[in-house]
């Protein structure tokens, strides 16, 4: 391989508002990034341009869309906003200042909104005439505005004390808390503020009016949900003249333990609010909190029809007379089915439009031609992330949802992930993402059609990243599918290195995902790189196992109160099947690595792989379950998967199984070296899980490493740290692999 350096000269911008000076010149400067070879690094990885929001403006001309940029010398980011034409013609960057620009959104009158400095400005479609809106002190957080342009919801944190105590007045400086409840806690932060949705009028300039009415005043709950909710959870009707807003109306230990959000309309001309998902009166019977609620009154089949999982991100239809919105069917089950629910507002009635489609939809939007379809959406099925319509038969506006005949279509057969959609040109087609394991994300028009899905036409808008991209060697995906020790059949992806000769063996990576039951689709992370752990000379196996979407409700279903059953085989019969049926995998140098429920499994795979693996590497991982079930946040999580409290005489066989199977109980087996990595911020699984299994190793006399942030939580967010992540795993894999 010819070896030379390439300069790739890559944009780098500025991180805060008012974080540089202006001779720093980052904002708008370049900083070249040096590439020994053809081959991705750490630092061209984080040289990207990531793309984040978007949307099409009203007459389906124009896109405006939002990149951020990092800066690995100044460990900021910086968010900008760009306008091109439809067709991906015309490009213009509209951010000029070292302040980031986020949320973009097109107003009626054909300006563009968006949030910067904790304020709504407006401007004009080439980035002139810019104006501030809103008068908040900076306190915005997220914004929609009405149709109409006469109303504008603005999302603000407000203080919240109802499980964390104030502090009295003469005791400015304690830095103690007084917590009184669960959920004092929550991903990364303590709780002490939680957001709410205000409505505020606007005026015919399109000034927002500085105070407005707070949706849920007095409430003591948050809308959106944390930690991971925004605007998403809130829609507008078409009238503008009522909210449709996602709430689970839970606090402290009600909260920790349920996932039952719902629906809520609220009303802006009588200031009244009603429950789409329950009836009037409803009483949630009651529920022990140390137990899976999977056998609970709560969840028994006459009480299912109350919509008592999680319910978020409604959408009106454009007729008005409809919300759908995604809905799970049981409470404490965090990663149910995601079923399509549609609510007819004339007649109360409800219905589910995807039960035909054995996985989740993951997002969707209206269709404005019924005839074709009545619903877009993505979806998960083998491993890849794709487009499906729901055609429904002989639909009309006087149809009732009780005689609709829904049948799901599939729109693209593609091996990559499509991510978020919304309608453009009239309804005529869709603007939507898509990324690959050998691509990040840019943005596509997708023309749909329903009666020839072959010929729904495809078509690429931005190219963020070609110019690291080109000077960059590919690597080579390919799918295997193997039977599994329980009959049935289980897709891996096998990633191999650029350059790839049949002919050499390889070191190779078994990849555990996390989730536990999140899918191993088509992903571009910036962390879990595939295409970057393939350029340091690894292959990489990434199985499909049990527990994982997108293979049926009943596989998806099978890990739950066994995690070390039916998965842990799984992953040993792909690493098996690659060591025995691919040449180029050389078993003598096979490395295992995850994080989250991925860490766990290599915790747990550290004491039963007999000898497969030479090194391990877990991040975030669980490693003592007893300690987990009450150190997480979220409670629901541990009920549901393990059954019971650590503590209960009267345990499930299951839960016997997992506190009997926890990865501690086995480290007298561990013969391996291994790296563990943890966020101190993390509040889904504890620091201390990822400390206590770096000493365990070391007090055995095993050959460890411990990667510890302070400051990052489940993830890594701060481009250092993602650079030290990078180079602190290669050099791992380097020394046990590369011998």
């Amino acid at each position: 391989m010819k070896k030379a350096i390439l300069i790739i000269a890559v944009a780098i911008l500025a991180a805060m508002p008012g974080t540089f000076k202006a001779q720093d010149d980052v904002n708008i400067g370049k900083q070249n990034v040096q590439l020994k070879s053809d081959l991705m690094t750490p630092e061209a990885l984080w040289a990207m341009g990531r793309i984040g929001s978007y949307a099409a403006s009203p007459d389906g001309s124009k896109i405006v869309y939002q990149v951020g940029y990092y800066s690995v010398k100044h460990n900021k980011s910086h968010q900008v906003l760009c306008v091109m034409n439809s067709d991906g013609s015309g490009h213009q960057r509209l951010t000029a200042s070292a302040k980031s620009e986020t949320d973009p959104a097109w107003l009626p009158d054909g300006r563009i909104a968006f949030v910067t400095g904790g304020e709504v400005w407006a401007m004009n479609a080439d980035g002139t005439g810019r104006k501030q809106l809103s008068q908040t002190g900076g306190e915005v957080e997220g914004f929609k505005f009405s149709p109409d342009g006469s109303k504008v919801i603005i999302i603000k944190s407000i203080p919240y004390n109802d499980i964390i105590q104030k502090n009295p007045d003469d005791l400015p400086k304690a830095t103690g808390r007084l917590v009184t409840d669960l959920m004092y806690r929550h991903w990364d932060h303590y709780v002490e503020s939680i957001q709410h949705p205000f409505v505020c009028s606007v005026s015919d300039g399109m000034a927002i009016a500085p105070t407005g009415i707070d949706l849920l005043k007095g409430q003591p709950f948050e809308c959106p949900m944390e930690p991971f909710g925004g605007i998403e959870q809130l829609d507008w009707s078409t009238d503008s003249r009522c909210i449709a807003y996602t709430c689970r109306k839970k606090t402290g230990l009600e909260y920790s333990i349920s996932t039952d959000s719902d629906i809520f309309l609220y009303d802006t001309a009588t200031g009244l609010t009603r429950n789409l998902c329950k009836p009037e009166g409803y009483v949630e019977p009651k529920i022990d909190p140390t137990k899976t609620m999977k056998y609970q009154t709560v969840n028994a089949k006459e009480n299912l029809k109350n919509n008592v999982g999680y319910d978020q991100n409604p959408k009106f239809s454009p007729d008005g007379r409809y919300i759908a919105w995604i809905s799970m069917e049981r409470n404490g089950y965090e990663a149910d089915r995601q079923r399509l629910c549609c609510y007819d507002l004339q007649t109360g009635e409800k219905c589910y439009l995807t039960e035909d489609f054995d996985s989740n939809v993951d997002d969707f939007c209206w269709s404005q031609n019924t005839k074709d379809a009545l619903i877009y959406f993505i979806g998960v099925w083998h491993a890849t992330e794709n487009l499906y319509a729901v055609s429904v038969e002989k639909y009309n506006k006087k149809s009732s949802l009780a005689n609709l005949k829904s049948q799901t279509i599939r729109l693209t057969n593609d091996c990559a992930d499509w991510g978020s959609l919304q309608l453009m040109n009239n309804g005529r087609q869709l603007l939507m993402e898509r990324h690959s394991y050998i691509e990040p994300a840019d943005l596509y028009v997708v023309t749909p059609n329903v009666k020839k899905p072959e010929q729904t036409a495809i078509s690429q808008l931005t190219q963020e990243n070609k110019h690291i991209l080109d000077r960059l060697a590919k690597p080579t995906v390919e799918s295997r599918w193997v039977k599994t020790t329980d009959g049935g059949q289980m897709l891996y992806w096998i990633i191999q290195p650029p350059h790839f000769n049949p002919a050499k063996k390889y070191p190779t990576l078994l990849f555990c995902e996390g989730g536990p039951q999140s899918p191993v689709s088509q992903f571009w992370s910036y962390r879990w790189n595939f295409m970057i752990m393939a350029s340091q000379g690894y292959v990489i196996i990434a199985p499909n196992r049990h527990g994982l979407p997108g293979f049926g409700q009943e596989w998806l279903e099978e890990i739950s109160g066994d995690w070390t059953g039916q998965c842990m085989s799984d992953y040993l019969v792909a690493i098996d099947d690659a060591a025995q049926n691919l040449p180029y995998v050389d078993r003598n140098r096979m490395g295992c690595v995850g994080a989250s429920f991925g860490g766990f499994s290599v915790y747990y795979l550290a004491g039963h792989h007999d000898k497969r693996f030479k090194c391990f590497i877990a991040h975030d991982g669980a490693f003592n379950l007893e300690a987990m079930y009450t150190e997480t946040e979220e409670n629901w999580f541990s009920n549901w998967e393990y059954d019971d409290a650590f503590w209960n005489r009267d345990q499930t066989a299951n839960a016997k199984k997992t506190y009997t199977n926890s990865p501690h109980r086995f480290v007298d087996k561990w013969d391996t070296p291994i790296l563990c990595i943890h966020g101190e911020m993390d509040y889904r699984i504890n620091a201390t899980q990822g400390m206590s299994a770096f000493n365990a190793a070391r007090m055995r006399g095993i050959e460890a490493q411990l990667l510890i942030f302070p400051d990052e939580n489940h993830w890594v967010l701060k481009p250092q740290n993602g650079i030290l992540w990078q180079r602190t795993y290669f050099n791992w894999l380097d020394r046990w692999l590369k011998k």
